[in-house]
């Protein structure tokens, strides 16, 4: 079940359906009567006397909103799945307009005295709003907007303050520099944190002694010019082996479905799903490969979306 994917008309169908409720508790019939011996002078639906107005009227235009409303609910899963040739939504558009046509013949008639109260009008207005949302939802387009749209923000590339440019000092107190008030002289001296040759202090040149450096200083830079040149000769392999040819430039961005679609894993495309994508949720593309993209969702999983047929781009 995802919320995530109602639409403003499956808002419209849920509201009538409350609205539908509340007015089988309001009089249905009022009698005009005066006198110590009238008695009640309204009744609602739920009277005996009123049956088959309950079932026929009422409890079928509230089913007819459940109808739709699990049909949403359960999404991609029961779009092929059908009761006698047809799928739960579409038996609630029926049982709405039969609601409706019902409570509408409901109206007439009627004897000297007796007339409708304010649940019979509520209750027409409320099928009417049912059977149109309803109806409508898949055809009009401001129901079939998502009823609410959380579009996250735009992931930052870099931590609050950036990085100093190239070529241009740093702030103080940041990124290794000292903070005011302190004699940069002083600043390498281990109180301050600060190591000969880190954050942009120099280094002493090969062969000079430093003053407070452990005697194997000489063993640890041959042990780190023995690494540097062993990731050289790495490299220098890796560049003389053929490479494919680059894929074209791609930025990450954000998009949402038309529909409810499922996910591939990355490095399986055939295998099972895992994740779906929704209607009013905006997911960010990480990657494109050919006409697929490789989708993030906010767990942070990510998987293959073959069907990018539709999407809206943020």
């Amino acid at each position: 079940m995802n919320l995530r994917a109602l639409t403003k008309g499956d808002a419209a169908v849920a509201g009538a359906a409350v609205l539908l409720f509340i007015a089988s508790f309001l009089p249905y019939w009022t009698v005009e009567c005066k006198g110590k011996y009238c008695g009640d002078t309204s009744t609602n639906a739920w009277d005996s006397v009123l049956f088959p107005v309950l079932p026929s009227v009422f409890l079928l235009g509230i089913l007819a909103a459940a109808l739709i409303l699990v049909q949403r609910f359960q999404g991609q899963a029961a779009a092929n799945r059908q009761i006698l040739g047809l799928r739960l939504d579409q038996w609630g558009i029926a049982f709405s307009v039969a609601a409706l046509w019902t409570a509408v013949w409901a109206l007439g008639g009627g004897l000297e005295g007796i007339g409708h109260g304010i649940g019979a009008w509520l209750a027409v207005i409320a099928l009417i709003v049912l059977a149109g949302a309803s109806a409508g939802g898949q055809l009009i387009p401001v129901l079939k907007t998502p009823l609410v749209t959380d579009r996250p923000a735009a992931p930052a590339a870099f931590p609050a303050g950036g990085y100093p440019a190239p070529g241009q000092p740093g702030q103080p107190g940041q990124y290794g520099y000292p903070g005011p008030g302190v004699d940069p002289s002083q600043a390498q001296s281990p109180a301050f944190g600060g190591q000969p040759g880190g954050y942009g202090y120099p280094s002493p040149q090969a062969g000079q002694p430093v003053a407070g450096q452990p005697h194997d200083l000489a063993a640890q830079q041959a042990a780190h010019a023995a690494e540097a040149e062993a990731a050289r000769q790495a490299s220098v392999q890796q560049a003389a082996q053929p490479q494919p040819a680059p894929a074209a430039d791609f930025a990450p961005f954000w998009f949402a479905v038309p529909a409810p679609r499922q996910l591939a894993p990355k490095d399986n495309p055939a295998g099972g799903p895992v994740g779906e994508l929704v209607p009013g949720t905006w997911y960010l593309a990480v990657e494109q490969r050919g006409a697929a993209l490789v989708a993030q969702l906010q767990d942070g999983t990510q998987g293959v979306l073959a069907d990018t047929s539709g999407i809206q781009r943020g």
